[in-house]
């Protein structure tokens, strides 16, 4: 039987910091991504159980299900570029 073990995310720290912001901000279009981005991220991630936990009580603060924050970035998205000036060609989804 294989063991559960967690492990550490590469990019934890800088998330940390992107995750504390968001636990204090308001849902705005740059701050709504930045949450898809990082559930994305953490989704099927085995361990970063802090962040996982904290990204579930923002989507209750700003009162979304994951279906509805995806539903809205695909929208802002469409509508215009979020990430102006912060390293455009780099995806960012691992």
């Amino acid at each position: 039987m294989a063991e559960n073990k967690d492990q550490q995310h590469p990019l934890w720290n800088n998330d940390r910091q992107v995750v504390d912001t968001l636990l204090n901000g308001e849902p705005n279009d740059y701050n709504l991504s930045e949450l898809a981005r990082l559930r994305m991220r953490y989704n099927d991630f085995p361990g970063a159980r802090d962040i996982k936990s904290d990204l579930d009580d923002i989507l209750k603060k700003w009162q979304l299900t994951e279906e509805t924050l995806f539903e809205k970035t695909r929208q802002i998205h469409d509508v215009g570029q979020v990430y102006k000036g912060r390293g455009v060609k780099r995806d960012d989804w691992s």
